[in-house]
């Protein structure tokens, strides 16, 4: 009896130890969430009260946190406010992740959902961070559709989509999750939401972990789990969507890892050391026996193969080429020397001669409209 009671009171012991750590930690976060909005935001105390904003109603819960449409009491305006889950490294949203995103709440571009500020509640872990309010995604756009896009409006959503992840890759930031449902979008401007897997990445390249991007939207090195990855996982994220966007459908849509590297294989050929140098090197590639396709059948995917031009094409496979071609010098932007057998930077694809020839990117306000739906679940959830 004595026995149990004293191993009861150290199990109290240590909950109360552990909660005082967890107080701790959430404590000093958010001291430092402070510090960096204030340097992010221009604002004097960076503390401004989450009172300033009434919520409106609840549009999403994820794994990290609530998302609500409010209301700016000062201005009127409609706004998405997201509460952090301030929880352990192990559950919820990891502290050091909020760190993280701070940082990457410094970029401003027109193409990347705008944070405007990050204020506070009364309680320790009341930490919201308020973004535009934008009321569609890209996926639940094709969904309500009543017809495929022009290519003068995939090039305009193509473009736009670049751009943004050229301005993340040239400011250090991996997105790491590119999909139609985190694509938002707005009497034809597109943003990219939802920075719940973003991270600054360096050189030399960090060992990251390769459970990231959504399986559909997944790079080969990710799903062979070759090591170290850059910014062209983003790039393949982007050669996906471009795939969407032409096929109004999910270009790779697997079930699982392996078949997600078959449909690859399928569509663009099975990889060799000619397209993707050291592949026979790749521990899983030595480990299991993958089956072999000759030939690039990425055309077949398309209803109307004449409806993409050569130079079109030409994009879409460099945006979905095997090697990677990382690099180790401090040099995001694309402006070293690269392969023909490289993927292509965002920077580089930015400039490429697809959005040069007829049909030129329409204008945004020439963006057809259809009936306006809540976004996707999924969306909400993750901005």
């Amino acid at each position: 009896m004595e026995d149990d009671r004293e191993e009861s009171d150290k199990k109290r012991i240590k909950t109360s130890e552990d909660d005082d750590n967890k107080t701790t930690a959430i404590e000093k976060t958010r001291h430092e969430v402070k510090q960096k909005s204030s340097q992010s935001f221009n604002s004097n105390d960076g503390c401004r009260s989450s009172d300033l904003y009434e919520k409106v109603e609840k549009i999403g819960e994820g794994t990290y946190g609530a998302v609500y449409k409010a209301r700016c009491r000062e201005t009127n305006e409609l706004v998405a406010l997201k509460k952090l889950k301030l929880e352990s490294e192990t559950e919820g949203f990891p502290i050091t992740s909020i760190r993280e995103t701070i940082t990457l709440l410094k970029g401003k571009h027109p193409h990347i959902i705008n944070v405007r500020e990050i204020v506070f509640g009364n309680r320790l872990d009341q930490i919201y961070i308020v973004m535009d309010y934008m009321n569609r995604d890209l996926k639940t756009l094709m969904q309500d559709m009543k017809r495929p896009f022009k290519m003068s409006e995939v090039k305009l959503l193509l473009q736009q989509l670049i751009s943004a992840v050229a301005h993340l890759h040239k400011n250090w930031i991996l997105h790491r999750d590119l999909k139609t449902s985190n694509l938002l979008i707005n009497k034809g401007i597109l943003k990219v939401g939802d920075f719940g897997l973003a991270r600054e990445f360096c050189s030399p390249l960090k060992q990251y972990t390769n459970k990231v991007v959504t399986l559909w939207y997944r790079a080969p090195e990710l799903l062979l789990q070759t090591g170290k990855y850059s910014t062209p996982i983003d790039v393949w994220s982007i050669g996906c969507v471009f795939g969407e966007l032409l096929t109004m459908k999910p270009l790779f849509p697997g079930k699982s890892e392996t078949e997600q590297i078959d449909l690859i294989f399928r569509a663009l050929g099975s990889p060799n050391e000619e397209l993707w140098p050291d592949y026979e090197k790749i521990k899983l590639v030595q480990k299991f026996k993958f089956p072999k396709y000759k030939y690039n059948r990425l055309l077949e995917k398309l209803e109307d193969r004449k409806a993409l031009s050569e130079r079109g094409f030409n994009l879409w496979t460099r945006l979905l080429a095997y090697d990677p071609g990382v690099k180790t010098k401090s040099d995001p932007d694309g402006t070293f020397d690269v392969k023909p057998t490289h993927r292509i930077t965002a920077e580089a694809a930015l400039r490429h001669n697809f959005f040069e020839e007829d049909p030129r990117p329409i204008h945004p306000s020439l963006f057809p409209t259809w009936p306006t739906k809540r976004p996707s679940s999924e969306s909400v959830s993750n901005r």
